[in-house]
């Protein structure tokens, strides 16, 4: 198990606030999208990913991090730590958790889009095609930009799976 020395040992609180109202505003747009086809939908979509986000995955993935209880990219090392006790971080690259995390990432994604385009054909609307535009555009910034400037400054690049960012180990 080896850390990348280089990175940030706490990130910047800026980067933090950015990053969650990105991740609240992806959220709002999904429960949006599936509240097009019904509002129950709507709210089931929200409390899944209310639940996995902020609390399943903190449990099951940020408590094995280096990040327990600091400032990672996300600031959800401080989260997890106000809920719940420290892991190990040998289990990080192994943890169920990091198999989960993208499956529920792309989840929270593809649901509210089929959904939408589901809706789109019962009935057009101006305003669906906008939440589909958005819905995009958050997701490839936070599958591609978002996570590959977190991934350059994280201590736990080099074990983590998930890494966005290709690590030369020779030097």
């Amino acid at each position: 198990m080896k850390i990348y020395e280089q990175g940030l040992e706490e990130h910047p609180k800026i980067t933090i606030i950015f990053g969650n109202f990105m991740m609240l505003l992806w959220l709002a747009l999904g429960t949006i999208a599936c509240r097009f086809v019904h509002p129950l939908i709507g709210w089931i979509y929200l409390t899944f990913a209310l639940l996995m986000v902020y609390v399943v995955l903190r449990k099951i993935v940020c408590t094995n991090c280096y990040y327990y209880g600091k400032w990672c990219p996300s600031g959800w090392g401080k989260l997890s730590a106000l809920f719940f006790k420290k892991g190990d971080m040998e289990k990080f690259s192994t943890s169920v958790g990091i198999k989960l995390a993208p499956m529920t990432y792309g989840l929270l994604t593809v649901i509210p889009v089929i959904l939408l385009i589901v809706s789109l054909f019962l009935k057009f609307s101006l305003p669906k095609i906008i939440v589909l535009v958005l819905l995009f555009l958050i997701s490839f910034y936070s599958g591609g930009i978002s996570r590959t400037k977190s991934c350059i400054r994280c201590k736990m690049r080099l074990m983590c799976p998930g890494c966005a960012v290709k690590t030369d180990t020779t030097k």
